[in-house]
């Protein structure tokens, strides 16, 4: 029998505590039997909290826009043929250098599992309920274009993109950035640096960044944003595709 009555439940509900409410309906009689009224709240209060810290971590992950929803850091394959430092995976899994503000490149050939790492990171950090998002350069380039052109888009597009706590930036450098292209993620990396975590995918070396920014001052800049407090991660050059391929 229901030891809430029917006004309390319409109150609970206006004040928006459903949750918790049917959490208290929904206790197994025969578990709850004998109990006194306050341990019976708190067993419902704990798994109505339960529901919303799981439901806002989905939210997180699903808003993180990740290429690899279902990447986990916890199912790697092959770590040490792949010659992954198996100690640095899993202190990048706490999300510790997210509040030291570090970064962290995964740098390798085509098809060693970048992306993948990347997108396991960023949904390692939404399960720590840090706001992550998953975004391919190509896309941040053609995101800026759009945004260039409307009054005060660039300031909402560096904004927007300066307030993830985590920031995975997929196939970076792929395409030589033009003159505004570099402008834009100078001005970024500057909103981010000190402030926020971002995690570089790529299949260049860093001997190669400076090159690929333009050779510039601008160059210089960028780099200097990003080396310092940085987290190198080698992914080698085993082609994951095809393994995974394989097992198929």
């Amino acid at each position: 029998m229901s030891v809430i009555d029917i006004e309390t439940k319409r109150k609970l509900r206006e004040m928006g505590a459903a949750p918790l409410l049917e959490a208290f309906e929904t206790q197994d009689e025969n578990l709850v039997l004998g109990m006194g009224f306050e341990d019976r709240l708190q067993l419902a209060v704990d798994e109505a909290h339960s529901m919303f810290t799981h439901a806002k971590v989905e939210g997180l992950i699903r808003r993180a826009r990740l290429r690899y929803p279902g990447a986990d850091l916890r199912r790697l394959d092959l770590i040490e043929q792949r010659g992954l430092d198996r100690n640095v995976i899993t202190q990048l899994a706490t999300c510790s250098f997210i509040a030291r503000q570090q970064n962290v490149v995964f740098q390798g050939f085509t098809g060693s599992g970048k992306s993948y790492l990347g997108c396991a990171l960023a949904k390692q950090a939404c399960q720590h309920r840090i706001r992550a998002h998953y975004i391919r350069m190509p896309d941040l380039a053609e995101a800026w274009a759009l945004a260039r052109d409307k009054p005060q888009g660039k300031n909402k597009f560096l904004r927007k993109y300066a307030a993830f706590s985590l920031l995975v930036i997929d196939e970076w450098l792929l395409d030589h950035p033009d003159a505004d292209m570099r402008y834009m993620l100078l001005e970024l990396l500057e909103h981010r640096y000190d402030n926020a975590s971002t995690v570089f995918c790529t299949q260049y070396a860093k001997k190669d960044w400076h090159q690929r920014l333009g050779s510039g001052v601008h160059a210089d800049a960028i780099m200097d944003r990003i080396v310092h407090n940085t987290i190198w991660v080698d992914t080698g050059s085993h082609n994951m595709r095809e393994h995974v391929a394989t097992l198929k």
